[in-house]
């Protein structure tokens, strides 16, 4: 008798034990997200007042500001569905890119940038475009900037698209986007890239596609996607990118 209750005593201490490891658990990852979320906050809140107090003077800074409103909204879809800490870190990435483009919007309206702003992931590694380019690939001419001009109102403040490096800098077209929206590049791509950035310094050879290229192939050659059609990139037509239309050129 003596046994079985001390076996007892003991199933009880040990069931008492693993309850409280697993409430401190959660205890912990909820001040987790409730700290994480707390920061996302601050970000987004900030970001919508400069959204909604900054008036663009000029083509460059007024994409620049719609760009940046779109992350703001994007945020804060994002925080209301927040249940991780990761995912509230994600919230505050958005949030701190749609500051980088309030920075850039001032910038091309020479006006006071502002306060720096912690790096964005994949951001450094990116690089920036350091001279103008003005190239002509596929019939259509495509140019990147290291500041804002008539022909480079697009903005895009660095980082990976895709799994493929993106300088921070101004450009004639938001080329960007369809493999953002996709998640992949077609092979229009990498050879706009080899253009624009092809022996740039400050931008990573990576950023130049040389290697992106045979990345994007098969062992013996072959694409590794459908070539069957290379215009629309294996099925993806980046006209119908969320509603972005590149105007004719084929990604």
């Amino acid at each position: 008798m003596t046994a079985t209750i001390i076996i007892v005593i003991a199933l009880v201490v040990i069931v008492a034990a693993v309850w409280w490891s697993r409430q401190k658990a959660v205890a912990h990852q909820q001040k987790q997200l409730e700290d994480a979320k707390a920061e996302a906050r601050r970000w987004v809140e900030r970001l919508g007042g400069q959204v909604l107090n900054l008036v663009g003077t000029n083509e460059a800074a007024k994409q620049a500001i719609a760009d940046a409103a779109e992350r703001h909204g994007a945020a804060i879809s994002q925080l209301d569905r927040a249940n991780t800490a990761a995912q509230a870190r994600l919230t505050t990435e958005s949030a701190l890119e749609g500051l980088y483009y309030v920075r850039a919007a001032r910038v091309a309206m020479d006006m006071d940038p502002g306060p720096e702003l912690p790096d964005l992931s994949g951001q450094h590694g990116a690089g920036k475009v350091t001279e103008y380019r003005d190239v002509e690939v596929e019939g259509r001419h495509q140019v990147a900037s290291p500041n804002p001009t008539e022909q480079t109102p697009h903005y895009y403040p660095g980082g990976t698209v895709a799994g493929r490096p993106v300088p921070q800098g101004w450009y004639s077209e938001p080329w960007w986007k369809p493999a953002l929206v996709a998640g992949a590049w077609g092979v229009g791509s990498f050879v706009l890239m080899s253009a624009l950035f092809g022996g740039m310094a400050g931008v990573p050879a990576e950023a130049a596609y040389a290697e992106g290229y045979q990345d994007g192939q098969g062992a013996d050659g072959d694409q590794g996607f459908d070539g069957g059609d290379q215009g629309d990139a294996g099925g993806f037509d980046a006209g119908d990118a969320g509603g972005f239309d590149m105007g004719g050129f084929d990604i």
